[in-house]
Formats: structure tokens, C-alpha cells, sequence
């Protein structure tokens, strides 16, 4: 298979949450194969190391600091990506929240309304901001970051699986309607991942004994094992692949866990 299928030099990509995590790793990996990498997350400090690491290694990458939930920010994310870079070729939706781990009954209402406002609604305003602007350029590609939980949901994680289930569905939405502009969308399902977000998991021992009984590979993820398949999917590689979801999760789905 020729390299050049993964290259992305000349191609701009926007990858929210990117100030750590699977979304550092992303933008990492995409700069390595030629992007200039838009980071995006709350704060522009977060993401300043981020970027130094990125034009350490060589690649080019710029900060712009927008809330996944603001719609105002999700707007001037993609203007001033425009604006500056000329175009906008892969956006990776990443960034996300999870408030509450408990019981479903319990999450208090506030904490639905931040999680749908990230996870969901957010995700769903920028991926139509960014279609729009790839139609303009001859297409593009979308990436959005779900979870195993979308397929099957985590105890104590209602909320959160809930707007990953829909982001799901999302995706193929997206993917039927947007394919006449030639842009492609997709979802990769992450399992359990060595991330700051999914500490309340994989720093309880009660909790994360259990639950690596369920992986046949019997270990967590780290964030560079996910970023490849979302460089597969926003690749040329994956030119004929939309509307489907690709789960990394160390057979947790595949082989009857979770």
C-alpha cells in the first residue's frame, strides 16, 4: 500500500480537546503526517505545550481556545481557521465531558444539560460548520470520537453513553446526507484509555480489575493506540469509507465483553 495514502501535507485539520489525551495524541499524529493542526480546547495555555511539541518534532500546528459548548466559540473556531489557513479538510470531534458517575437516577439535570451541550449539540454544530466549509473546498473528512459505551452503556455512566449513543447515530446522519459534497464522516469507539478523563476509572482498583477481565488483550488503552484510526479515517486510505464506526477497544465489543 503506498504511503502517500496517509500523507496529509497541504490539508488543515481542527482537532477539539486537543490539550491532552486522545486528542493531543491526534493532533500529534496528523501534524507527523503533514497537517497543519488547529488545537482547540478551552484555554490557549492548555494547548501551548501541545503545540511545542508538535513544531519540536517538525509539524505545524496553531492554537485557537474554544469551548466545545459555546456555539459562539464553535463559530469563531472555524472562521478564524478559515481565515488563517485558507481551508478546513479534517475536523476530529474530540473534546467531550462526563460530570456525573453514579446512577442514572441520580444525575442531577444540570449535569444532562452539560453533557448533551458538549457531547452532543456541540459536536453536531461544528460538524455542520466545518461540512459547509468543506463542500467549498471539494470536500473533506469528519472524525468524531465516541465510545464502546455508545454500543453498550457503562454502569454508572448513563449521561455520557447516552450522547455517545447519539453521536453515533450522528455520524451516519452526517455521513448519508453530507456524501453529495464529498465529505466523509465517521466515529471511532474508543475503549478504556490511559486519559485524565477516564481516571475515575482506571485509577480504581475496584473498579478497573473487573473491568480488564472483560479485554481479551487485558490492558487499557494509551492515547497513541487510538490516534491511528482516526488518521485512517481522515486519510485517503479510508477514501471510500462513511457513515461507519470503528472500535478500538482491545475486543472488549468484539469478543462479547462489556
Amino acid at each position: 500500500m503506498p504511503t502517500t495514502l496517509f500523507d496529509l501535507a497541504g490539508r488543515v485539520a481542527v482537532v477539539t480537546g486537543a490539550s491532552r489525551g486522545i486528542g493531543a495524541a491526534t493532533a500529534q499524529l496528523l501534524a507527523a503526517q503533514g497537517a497543519h493542526v488547529v488545537l482547540a480546547s478551552r484555554k490557549a495555555a492548555d494547548l501551548e505545550k501541545v503545540r511545542e511539541e508538535i513544531a519540536a518534532a517538525g509539524g505545524k500546528a496553531s492554537v485557537i481556545a474554544a469551548h466545545a459548548g459555546v456555539s459562539a466559540d464553535l463559530r469563531r473556531l472555524v472562521a478564524e481557521t478559515v481565515k488563517t489557513q485558507g481551508r478546513l479538510d479534517i475536523l476530529v470531534n474530540n473534546a467531550a465531558t462526563n460530570p456525573h458517575f453514579g446512577h442514572i437516577a441520580d444525575t442531577p439535570m444540570e449535569m444532562v444539560d452539560k453533557t448533551v451541550q458538549v457531547n452532543l449539540r456541540g459536536c453536531f454544530e461544528l460538524s455542520g460548520l466545518a461540512a459547509r466549509q468543506m463542500k467549498a473546498h471539494g470536500g473533506g473528512a469528519i472524525v468524531n470520537i465516541a465510545s464502546v459505551n455508545g454500543l453498550k452503556p457503562g454502569t454508572g455512566q448513563g449521561i455520557y453513553s447516552i450522547t455517545k449513543a447519539a453521536v453515533i447515530n450522528m455520524t451516519q446522519a452526517f455521513a448519508k446526507e453530507c456524501a453529495a459534497w464529498k465529505v466523509r464522516v465517521n466515529a471511532v469507539l474508543p475503549g478504556l484509555t490511559e486519559t485524565r478523563f477516564a481516571s475515575a476509572l482506571t485509577q480504581n482498583e475496584a473498579i478497573l480489575k473487573p473491568a480488564l477481565k472483560q479485554i481479551p488483550l487485558g490492558r487499557v488503552a494509551q492515547p497513541a493506540e487510538i490516534a491511528p484510526a482516526v488518521l485512517f479515517l481522515a486519510s485517503d486510505a479510508a477514501s471510500y469509507v462513511t457513515g461507519t464506526t470503528l472500535v478500538v477497544d482491545g475486543g472488549l465489543i468484539g469478543c462479547g465483553g462489556l
